[in-house]
C-alpha cells in the first residue's frame, strides 16, 4: 500500500521557497513506498540509492542516501550522522544531507554508506524528538540518547543486508550527530568498530553568537557520563576555528569522556578551516577527509594530540 507521508511543513513551505532543496533529487513522499528498504534505482555518484530506514516513529521513516563501492559486497557500513539545530525553521528547511567528499573517501576504502535524517529534519519529518530543551536548562544526556537511539535503528538495518557485513561498522558523526555517536561508545566493538566524532556537541553557538555555548558544565558533565561505560575506540576531531565548540571546550568534554571512560578516546586539534571549522566535515576535500579516516581507522593507541 502506498501512502503520502511528504511533511505537511514542506508542503505548506514550498510555495514561498522555504523548503531546503535537497529532498527534491529524492522520490517525492508520493512515490516511495511506506515500508523501510530502497525507493528506487541505483544512480551516481557511487551508486547512490534513496532508502528510507526505520526511526523511532513507525509511521514516519527517514529518507537516507545509501552509496556502495561496485560489486555485490559484503561491505564494511559507515553510518553519517548530521548535524542539527534548535532552530524549528531551519529544520524544515535542511536540505538531504550528502557529505559527497566524506561520502568518496569512504566509498573508495571500501565501506557502504548511509546518511540518514533524522526525525524532525527536512524531508524526512515528524516529531523532533531530540530536542534538547531551553539554553537554561538543557537536558544534553536526554538528547544524545534519543540520536543515539536513531543512529542505531538505522544501522541494525542497514547491517541486516545482503550486502551489508555484520561486523566492523563505523560511525561518524557531527556536531548534534557525534554527540549521538559517543552516546553509543558503551555498544560491543564487534558491532561499532569506531566512532569518528567531528566537533560533538549541542547547545553551541548560543544566540548565533560565536563561541557562546548553552550550559557548557552540562555537557562536560554528560561527556562524563557517556564515557562512563565505553568500549568503543572514539576519535574525537575539531578545528581551531570551530565557532560552535572551541578546542578549549572540547577538550574538557573529552578528559572527562577519557576519565570515565577507560582511555577509549583520542582528541585531535584540526588547522583552522575556513571561515568556521565546524564545517569541516562537510565541506573538506576527499584526499582531506581520506587522510584524517586513514590515521584514525588505524590508530589504536587513544592520546591526544594536535595535526
Amino acid at each position: 500500500m502506498r501512502r503520502n507521508v511528504f511533511p505537511t511543513a514542506c508542503i505548506l513551505l514550498m510555495a514561498s521557497g522555504l523548503c531546503g532543496d535537497g529532498w527534491a533529487q529524492m522520490p517525492p513522499r508520493a512515490a516511495v513506498q511506506i515500508h523501510p528498504g530502497a525507493q528506487d534505482g541505483e544512480g551516481a555518484p557511487y551508486r547512490r540509492q534513496a532508502w528510507l530506514v526505520p526511526t523511532q516513529d513507525e509511521r514516519t521513516p527517514a529518507y537516507a542516501w545509501l552509496f556502495r563501492p561496485p560489486g555485490a559486497g559484503p561491505f564494511r557500513v559507515a553510518l553519517i550522522a548530521h548535524a542539527s539545530t534548535q532552530n524549528e525553521i531551519r529544520r524544515v528547511q535542511m536540505p538531504q544531507p550528502d557529505y559527497p567528499a566524506l561520502v568518496a573517501a569512504l566509498v573508495t576504502r571500501g565501506f557502504a554508506v548511509v546518511i540518514p535524517q533524522r526525525l524532525g529534519h527536512g524531508a524526512t519529518g515528524g516529531a523532533y524528538v531530540e530536542d534538547q530543551g531551553d539554553c537554561a536548562g538543557p537536558d544534553y544526556r536526554r538528547a544524545g540518547l534519543v540520536t543515539a537511539d536513531a543512529i542505531w535503528r538505522a544501522l541494525t538495518f542497514i547491517r541486516a543486508q545482503p550486502f551489508a557485513k555484520k561486523e566492523g561498522a563505523v560511525v561518524i558523526g557531527h556536531s548534534a550527530g557525534g554527540w549521538g555517536a559517543l552516546a553509543l561508545a558503551d555498544r560491543s566493538p564487534r558491532e561499532i568498530a569506531a566512532i569518528i566524532a567531528f566537533a560533538p556537541g549541542r547547545g553551541g553557538r548560543a544566540d548565533d553568537r560565536a563561541g557562546q555555548v548553552c550550559a557548557p558544565e552540562r555537557l562536560i558533565a554528560t561527556a562524563a557520563n557517556f564515557g562512563r561505560q565505553a568500549r568503543v575506540p572514539v576519535h574525537w576531531l575539531v578545528a581551531e576555528n570551530d565557532s560552535y565548540f572551541p578546542p578549549s571546550l572540547s577538550k574538557q568534554m573529552a578528559d572527562a569522556f577519557r576519565a570515565t571512560g577507560r582511555d577509549r578516546v583520542s582528541f585531535a586539534v584540526l588547522p583552522s578551516f575556513g571561515s568556521d571549522g565546524h564545517g569541516f566535515a562537510e565541506a573538506a576535500s576527499a584526499s582531506e577527509l581520506g587522510r584524517l579516516l586513514d590515521m584514525e581507522l588505524n590508530d589504536a593507541a587513544p592520546k591526544t594530540k594536535r595535526r
